[in-house]
């Protein structure tokens, strides 16, 4: 009987469910298509991480330091990481860059342990190191090649020079060209002198341009007061003009007025997110990295790009003849940030609410300081239902 009935069973294979060949490949594809997925987030995912530490990059050229190797900023960020931090009593140039970054980068970018080579495997803090340079790398040298043009431009319109600032040759700028010269010209000199424009060109002594002396493009004007040498310093048009090309598009530069505050961009800056079609535009840098104010570093990182535009140099480099660079961002680095007391301290707050009215417009919120808050109306209402209560309360 046991046999009989194990002949009667269907066998194993007719329990399978016959499929067409078609459903076979839809099968694949569908197998594929989810590997693809996964690949391509993956690479997604990867290409964020490099804009994030490209990004990171620029910004330290934009608003931290100009020259510094990046590669000392992290080990810095590692020390601090790691506990290894003595405070005041260990203070480097590294250390100082450090706490620049952190300040300057905290509004923008996830700053902190994202830094630390010690919480990262060598392969990916190398990968790291490699996007953050070519970020800083790339900063400088895309601004370099955009006010090679724009310059030239600002300057023949504005100064009209004969012959005019070529547009593409870099040997014919610096003193071989009046305008340049007479931007570049220390204002403790008067171009207009010819004996003046002859020494420079010659480099006489007493007539070398050097690192220690102003140039007059810094100042409004083009011209410096000599018993009153702060007044006008960074107000120059072609200063601002240059910023806001880097930091808010080239477009914007034109609306830069010679004196007073400045028109109100900040509309302006929401209708040009789209072009006549609707289409959205490329934001730009100060969108990017959320700048709401002018800051002291990105003045100096545009004053060497303006320095650079204007000089006769056709590569970046941190010596022009009998001119240091590095030693210029110094220069100016310490006219903002070394303010020898309150009074001259407050001339430079002012000077930055200036700067920060000219490039992001007069209806700017972080303007408002708190004691003005304070005197507002909302706030004195406030005060006095306190005061009133106190009263009742006493008077009970």
């Amino acid at each position: 009987m046991s046999e009989v009935g194990d002949d009667m069973r269907p066998p194993v294979s007719s329990l399978a469910v016959v499929t067409s060949e078609s459903a076979h490949q839809k099968q694949k594809i569908a197998q594929l298509e989810e590997k693809l997925q996964l690949l391509e987030s993956g690479q997604a995912a990867k290409q964020r991480e490099i804009n994030y530490y490209m990004l990171k990059g620029r910004a330290v050229r934009w608003i931290v330091t100009l020259y510094d190797n990046i590669k000392d900023l992290i080990g810095e960020n590692d020390r601090r990481c790691n506990g290894d931090d003595d405070g005041d009593d260990n203070v480097t140039p590294e250390s100082v860059f450090y706490i620049c970054l952190m300040g300057a980068t905290h509004s923008f970018v996830n700053t902190g342990r994202i830094f630390c080579k010690s919480d990262m495997e060598y392969d990916d803090y190398i990968h790291m190191l490699k996007k953050l340079r070519q970020g800083a790398d790339s900063a400088r040298g895309d601004d370099t090649s955009k006010l090679k043009n724009l310059v030239p431009k600002w300057v023949n319109q504005e100064l009209k020079p004969d012959p005019p600032v070529d547009h593409e040759d870099k040997h014919y700028r610096k003193f071989v060209n009046d305008a340049c010269g007479r931007l570049l010209c220390p204002t403790k000199m008067d171009w207009n002198n010819p004996s003046v424009r002859a020494g420079i060109r010659d480099r006489t002594d007493g007539h070398i341009m050097t690192e220690m002396s102003w140039p007059a493009f810094l100042y409004q004007g083009y011209t410096a007061d000599a018993n009153n040498l702060e007044q006008g310093l960074f107000k120059s048009k072609l200063l601002i003009q240059a910023f806001k090309a880097i930091f808010t598009s080239p477009s914007s530069a034109k609306e830069v007025a010679g004196d007073g505050d400045g028109a109100n961009i900040i509309e302006n800056n929401r209708h040009a997110n789209k072009d006549i079609s609707g289409k959205k535009v490329k934001t730009h840098v100060a969108q990017i990295i959320n700048m709401q104010k002018v800051t002291p570093r990105s003045i100096t990182y545009v004053s060497c790009q303006l320095q650079f535009a204007l000089s006769s140099v056709t590569s970046w480099r941190s010596i022009d003849s009998d001119f240091d660079y590095i030693q210029f961002w110094c220069n100016m680095v310490d006219f903002f940030e070394k303010a020898p007391g309150r009074a001259v301290q407050h001339s430079v707050d002012r000077l930055l609410i200036w700067w920060t009215r000219k490039v992001f417009g007069t209806s700017h919120h972080a303007e408002v300081s708190d004691e003005a808050k304070a005197r507002m109306l909302v706030n004195a209402l406030a005060v006095q239902r306190v005061q009133l209560d106190d009263a009742l309360f006493d008077s009970e």
